[in-house]
């Protein structure tokens, strides 16, 4: 499926404010399984979020270059400096202070995962002393936990991998995960389970680096308007199906 919705009209200044040289820098975060759900043959990022970048070029009569990020909080850190145009990114209020975001178009659930005969049966029992939470740093849920976790320890690595092992290495209590990775993560310890349930979910959008320019409102708006228009017409959904992802829904 094509898009084939009706953001507007394109103007120069705003052909000139995403993409200044005729080609729209897409910043891709390549550490989200599900929006990056496969490689081309020449190792170029394959899956929904890619879709929409090239969606956005189409639609601004533009070529498109796909920046890959190996994690959201890289591509979130270079948003200062001009390496990107769009950042197709969980939208979250610290990151919001330096990109601009439109509405969400789509939504991944954050939930714990806790090991064999743990105690801990609910997503609120978790916030507890003495408890000790394995969690990414940077991630949207990271953040998330890092604003709203009041009793409980956070212990944070870098990467998604690196904070299983410390998990599973450590014995920490729970581990704060999307739910299809934490489902994967599950299969590796035996009576392992994920909690009903979610702490939150991470809306992904599309951002634009925040410039005294006069033109990131403009921008904005009609990327959001894009993004209505591909949310109600289906094109999301379609995307979603086409490349097989389950547990990514529409926002």
């Amino acid at each position: 499926m094509t898009f084939d919705g009706d953001p507007g009209p394109v103007s120069a200044s705003l052909r000139a404010r995403l993409a200044p040289d005729g080609i729209l820098r897409a910043g891709i975060n390549l550490s989200n399984f599900l929006l990056v759900s496969a490689r081309a043959a020449d190792g170029a990022p394959v899956g929904v979020s890619p879709d929409m970048a090239k969606a956005i070029a189409d639609r601004l009569g533009v070529a498109l270059r796909l920046v890959p990020y190996a994690s959201p909080a890289l591509l979130a850190d270079a948003a200062g400096r001009d390496e990107w145009d769009i950042g197709l990114i969980g939208a979250e209020p610290q990151r919001a202070e330096t990109i601009a975001f439109t509405a969400a178009y789509a939504q991944i659930e954050a939930t714990y995962l806790v090991p064999a005969g743990s105690p801990l049966t609910t997503i609120d029992a978790v916030d507890a002393p003495g408890i000790r939470i394995a969690v990414t740093g940077g991630t949207a849920y990271g953040l998330w936990l890092d604003r709203n976790i009041r009793r409980a320890e956070l212990v944070h690595t870098a990467t998604m991998d690196e904070t299983f092992a410390d998990f599973r290495d450590r014995g920490l209590d729970a581990l704060a995960g999307l739910r299809m990775r934490l489902l994967d993560d599950a299969k590796q310890l035996p009576g392992a389970h994920l909690l009903d349930g979610r702490f939150m979910a991470v809306q992904q959008a599309i951002g634009i680096p925040r410039r005294s320019d006069g033109l990131t409102e403009e921008a904005v708006a009609w990327l959001g308007r894009f993004v209505a228009a591909a949310t109600a017409s289906g094109f999301v959904a379609d995307r979603i199906r086409h490349h097989g992802v389950t547990g990514l829904s529409v926002a």
